[in-house]
């Protein structure tokens, strides 16, 4: 249900992210920051918890978007340069219902903005309440486009090479290093993987790919997603400690999944499988962090290809760090895809 009211919801919005000719300012404000421009009340206070809501999957609570509000008589210049915008304009003599409209780059760039248009406050928050999340997934994606630009510039030629080799293609950033990139024998068949790492300082951010022989699409599942984590992770992700190898947590933050569509697209095509948790060193070593993954299906070689991106980052704050990784799984590229990822 929820994936109907997505797509549903998207074919009806207005979509302005046509050329730009004008000459914009630099956005304003941080990544994941959101500017909610709405009447006090119920209203502000409904947004600001959907688009404050906790992210799943990290190991302390760090809301999806750090909120802050302003009421529409002070939305003056000063606030238009924020990177997001959601403004909600609530009048009984103009609208007779509740109207969405989605632009990009409305008066600073990259920026993302949505006007919500309703009739009554009653009328705002009945739509709020079947499509306030749908909504900020919207703003979640752009953010995660914007990241990918920034990817684009400059990646890691090597590791590239080698996932060419297999047919792939991902957007490894050039300051990852390439730690593996070997073929496991698991079950009784082979598990190709290629493993790149950042490893700067205090906050490592990891990226892996890894593909298998499509046999069932019960493999799309999240329990046999998860399944083949721990079998190829776990052989070849260790610690110091003899014996410890890569896991993932169920007890506090069970993974979970769901069907994601490409960055941008508007049609409700299937992309791919996304998986988000926790994961954690097994028998000796207490290290932890979050976890996300993309797992496709190669149709020219009858491949499952699952890339991840995971963080370890002891007593720092994650979302924006996981975000940033999470971005680079949204380039890859399979095979048959002639046309690469353009956000």
């Amino acid at each position: 249900m929820k994936k109907a009211l997505f797509y549903a919801f998207i074919a009806l919005v207005c979509v302005a992210c046509g050329k730009n000719d004008r000459l914009l300012t630099s956005a304003t404000g941080s990544i994941y920051e959101c500017l909610v421009v709405a009447p006090s009340g119920e209203v502000s206070k409904a947004v600001s918890q959907t688009m404050g809501a906790d992210m799943y999957g990290l190991p302390q609570m760090e809301p999806v978007f750090s909120v802050s509000g302003v009421a529409p008589s002070q939305f003056d210049d000063f606030f238009k340069s924020t990177r997001n915008i959601l403004l909600i304009d609530i009048n009984e003599h103009k609208y007779t219902q509740v109207k969405a409209q989605q632009s990009r780059d409305v008066w600073s760039k990259p920026q993302a903005v949505m006007r919500i248009q309703a009739p009554s406050a009653e009328a705002f928050l009945a739509f709020w309440a079947t499509q306030g999340e749908t909504i900020r997934e919207w703003f979640v994606r752009e953010e995660l486009a914007r990241q990918i630009r920034f990817y684009r510039a400059s990646t890691n030629k090597e590791a590239r090479a080698h996932l060419n080799k297999r047919g792939y293609d991902l957007w490894v950033p050039e300051d990852f290093m390439l730690i593996m990139d070997t073929t496991l024998m698991l079950n009784g068949q082979d598990i190709h993987v290629l493993w790149t790492c950042n490893n700067k300082g205090p906050m490592r951010k990891d990226v892996l790919v890894y593909d298998y022989p499509y046999t069932a699409q019960e493999q799309f599942s999240g329990e046999s997603i998860i399944e083949m984590r721990n079998e190829t992770e776990g052989r070849i992700i260790t610690a110091q400690v003899p014996g410890s190898h890569m896991g993932t947590e169920y007890k506090h933050f069970p993974p979970v999944s769901r069907q994601v569509a490409a960055l941008r697209d508007t049609t409700g095509g299937f992309y791919g499988i996304e998986t988000r948790g926790l994961w954690k060193m097994l028998d000796g070593e207490a290290m932890g962090g979050p976890f996300v993954s993309l797992t496709r299906l190669d149709q020219v070689n009858g491949r499952v290809v699952t890339a991840e991106a995971f963080l370890f980052a002891a007593g720092q704050k994650k979302r924006n760090a996981l975000r940033q990784i999470e971005a680079i799984l949204y380039t890859l590229a399979m095979p048959n895809e002639s046309q690469r990822f353009r956000p």
